[in-house]
This record gives C-alpha cells, structure tokens and sequence, in this order.
C-alpha cells in the first residue's frame, strides 16, 4: 500500500514552529524517518491548476485547468470548471490495471470515472459546494457512511469583509473536520484493503486563508473577543490535523509506503484582484481622467459582494443548491459587459489577476485583430505598472505572459494572457489605489476578505516501507507524486509528466 497524507496549504514558519516545539510528534516522526523534498509547483500563480496537476500526474499546460470558475471563448462567458474536461486522476489510472483506491476530499476534484477500483467520497469533511464536489464512489457510499457517522455541515466561506459570526462558524468547522476524516478512514481500512489511500486534509488549507493575519480580522472591525479565540485557531487547525494523522497512521499497514505533502504554501493575502477591473479599464481608456478624478469601480460581481453582507450571502449559499450556488456565481461574472467594445478583461481570478484578450477567431464576440494583440498587451503590462499604493509604492509587483508561467511556448488556449503578480508588502484591502496617467481606483470593498493566500511553497516527506527511494534526476516536482504511485504499484505511467521518487522493493 502507498498512502498520500496532504497537511494541505501549509504556512511553512507557524509549521515549522509547531515542530521545534514538538506539537507535531506523528508528522515529526515522519519527517525523521523519511527523506524531505522541496517540490516544483506548477504554475503557482494558476493556483486552480496545482491541484489537478497533482491528481492527474500531468502539467497545467497538457489540461488547462485553473480556476473554479474559467472563461469558455466560444460561449463568451464564464463557467464553472466542471464544464470543461479534465485529466484522468491517478486513481482512475491505476483502476484499469486492477488496483483499488480509497480517496477522501480531494481538493478541487471531480467523480471518477471507475466504478469498480475506487471507494470515494467528496465533500465529508464540510460540504463546500466549490472546492469539494460533493459526490462518492460507488453511489451512496456517502449514505452509508454518514448514518455512522452524520452528515458534513455546511462551511461558509463567503467573500467579503470578514464577519466575526461566519469566522466562528467556520472556525468550529476547521476544528470539527480532520476527526470526520480520521473516523471514515480508520473504519473503511478495518474492513478492506486498499493499494492507495489519498486523503486531503483541506481544513488546515481553509484555516490558511482566513486566520494567518489576524491584523486584517481586527481591521474589518472583528470584535476582540472574537479576535482572541481566533487568535490560535490555525495552530490549532494544524493540531486537529497532527490528531487524525496519527489515528490514520495507527491503521495503515506496517510495511505502507507513506507519502506526507503539502502541495502549495500559504503566505499573507496582499490581492488586489478586486481592484483590477477598473484599473483595466481605466488603461484602456483614451482619455486620461483629470486630476483627482476617479476611475470606474470594479466588476459586477465585485460590486455586489461589496454592497450584500457576508452573512446574507453566506444564508444563501446555505440554502440554495451547490450546483446552482455554482451556476449563479459564474452568471454574475462579467454580467453587464459590452463585448463590441471590449478589448479585454479580467476572466475570474484569485489571488493573482489575470487579464485576456477579446480576440477575433479565439473569442465568439471578439474584437481585437491577432496582429494588434501583442501592441495591446504591451499597453496593458505598462499601464497597470503605473498604479500606486497610497503610501506610493507600486501595488503591481509584475506583469508576465502566461508562456512565461507554465513554461511552454504557447500556452494552452483556456489560459489568460497576463499574469498580474501583486506586490508582497502589505497594506489593506481597503485603500483606493492611483495612477498619475489613470486618476484614482477607489475601493471596491474587502475584495476575498481571506488573510492568507498560496504561495508555491510545495513540499513532501517519503517514507519508505516496501519501496525503495530513487535518487531524482532532477529537482522533485508536484507531478512526480502520481508518477510514484504508480512505480510503486507497478502500474503503467505513459503519458505522465514526471518521474518517480521511489522503485518497487528489489524483490517485486
């Protein structure tokens, strides 16, 4: 057996503290017994598209997945990720040569094809209607196991300004998921065996974005009370996690080959993504505003969670059902748009911005001649640059080509056509943004309200138990991890992008 344990989208200092500190005992004995690697992320900045990587074995540029919510050009709109295929997961790979997996909350994934190799179940730890599809292998598996155990709770995580009643509610969820997780594992492994078990701790990756900096919770006017129970809420996420990893590790056979990961960091939230909309429009205006004068405010669906409160639009999530929570969310985006007069604009980003092109032949409704898009994406790169903080430092830290981000010559043709990195020092939400050749960018609300975001810290400890470990020939990459199960389990890997990190026993 190869077991996949994800302490997922961890803040490596609080990480690294917890360890010294020796809070962590079962992840530190593990991290003595196995062999550390720093991995390659691919193309952090795609943050959507590290995770089907991981699953899949394959590099963003070969599926062209990256966000929750993508931009489909012959419909000129966009649409929930689900409408678009995907990479064949490991699980399903090692399905067809007869190996059966047991796979828990894999972040951002979706039902596998197999109905024989694989026991699933997504969406156990909370249901979460866009980072964990709710659904199970074979069908009612999730009946069956939630008559033991009860079904997962609702988690609201809701952009926004932070409201100090959703935080306690999803803090209590943090906290209350990796034992559900723990509970379903250790009871399916009591009763068969399985040759992988991939389980994904995502309350530790959910506790990173909205507890790392309690400065901004208390900015957004988070009472003190409140402040002070939140104020362990990520070490404790990190311990609730450390308590179901050494209940998992008690159960996994003697001779398991153990695989803990990481597959993305998590540092200080410093987006201004919800900004970027009007600061691109504002480039793309011919006219300069005049001095003191505002530009347009953000995107419509900016807009609206600015205007509605947390708390309401949380109820609704709640209450409607997650596939049309999905559909609504990516109607709203880019509602209200005039296409014939659109030369770009932003498709749904996250902690990065991005920025494509209304083109003529790749869009249904483009606009932009294919000789004039490279003239115009210098336009854009320059006149984003321009913009300041109110303390005057520069809010853009880059702006790249997406070629650049994946490393290939030609991107894949989902993918944006710019890349805005955003600068790493931090300054609030809040605060307008302004330009000497744009005017003023005023505040479009909290933006994501998270206080964390990914960063491309990815990293795993292998611990052998029948395996051997290989030598890499290069630096280890987050592809390499399916790569390895199936040079574990002796499966065929044609068509993978990376290479193993342990051989089968000698023997085998």
């Amino acid at each position: 057996m190869i077991a996949i344990l994800q302490f997922d989208a961890v803040n490596l200092r609080v990480f690294q503290s917890m360890l010294d500190e020796r809070r962590l005992a079962s992840t530190a004995s593990l991290r003595a017994r196995g062999q550390w690697h720093a991995l390659v992320s691919p193309a952090p900045e795609l943050e959507g598209s590290t995770y089907h990587s991981l699953h899949s074995g394959v590099l963003p540029n070969h599926h062209g997945l990256y966000f929750p919510f993508m931009w489909s050009p012959s419909e000129q709109r966009v649409k929930p990720e689900s409408h678009f295929s995907h990479p064949e997961p490991v699980w399903d790979r090692i399905a067809r040569a007869g190996r059966r997996s047991f796979v828990v909350d894999p972040y951002e994934s979706r039902r596998p094809n197999s109905a024989q190799g694989v026991v699933g179940l997504s969406g156990w730890q909370f249901r979460h209607p866009v980072t964990l599809h709710a659904w199970s292998v074979p069908r009612g598996t999730d009946r069956l196991f939630r008559r033991r155990f009860g079904r997962p709770k609702f988690l609201g995580e809701v952009y926004g300004r932070p409201s100090g009643t959703q935080l306690a509610r999803l803090r209590d969820r943090v906290l209350e998921a990796p034992e559900r997780v723990a509970d379903v594992v250790t009871y399916a492994l009591a009763r068969e065996s399985f040759d992988l078990v991939w389980v994904t701790m995502v309350s530790a990756h959910i506790a990173g974005h909205w507890f790392l900096d309690l400065g901004k919770l208390a900015a957004a006017g988070v009472d003190r009370r409140r402040l002070d129970l939140f104020r362990m809420a990520l070490v404790e996420s990190y311990t609730a996690v450390e308590v179901a990893l050494a209940r998992i590790l008690a159960v996994l056979p003697a001779d398991a080959d153990i695989v803990l990961l990481s597959a993305s960091g998590m540092g200080p939230n410093t987006s201004r993504s919800h900004l970027l909309p009007a600061m691109l429009r504002a480039v793309l205006t011919s006219d300069a505003p005049a001095a003191g004068q505002k530009s347009g405010g953000s995107g419509a669906l900016w807009r609206l969670r600015a205007m509605l409160p947390t708390d309401l639009r949380a109820w609704v999530a709640r209450v409607l059902p997650d596939d049309l929570t999905l559909a609504l969310t990516a109607r709203l985006e880019l509602r209200g748009m005039d296409w014939r007069n659109t030369r770009a604009f932003m498709p749904a980003s996250g902690d990065c911005g991005y920025v494509r092109l209304n083109l003529r032949g790749r869009e249904r409704d483009g606009i932009v001649e294919p000789a004039d898009a490279e003239a115009l994406l210098e336009e854009i790169a320059r006149g984003l640059k321009t913009f300041r903080r109110p303390d005057g430092e520069p809010v853009v830290h880059s702006v790249d080509r997406i070629s650049a981000s994946v490393g290939a010559e030609v991107a894949h043709p989902l993918f944006p056509d710019l890349i805005i990195r955003w600068s790493t020092k931090d300054s609030s939400p809040i605060d307008p943004l302004s330009s000497p050749s744009y005017g003023e960018i005023p505040t479009a609300g909290w933006g994501s309200g998270r206080t964390g975001e990914h960063t491309g810290e990815a990293w795993a400890v292998l611990v052998p138990g029948r395996a051997r470990l290989l030598a890499p020939s290069r630096v280890p990459h987050l592809v390499d991890i399916a790569a390895t199960i199936c040079s574990v389990l002796g499966v065929d890997s044609a068509g993978l992008d990376g290479q193993p990190l342990l051989a089968p026993p000698t023997s085998a």
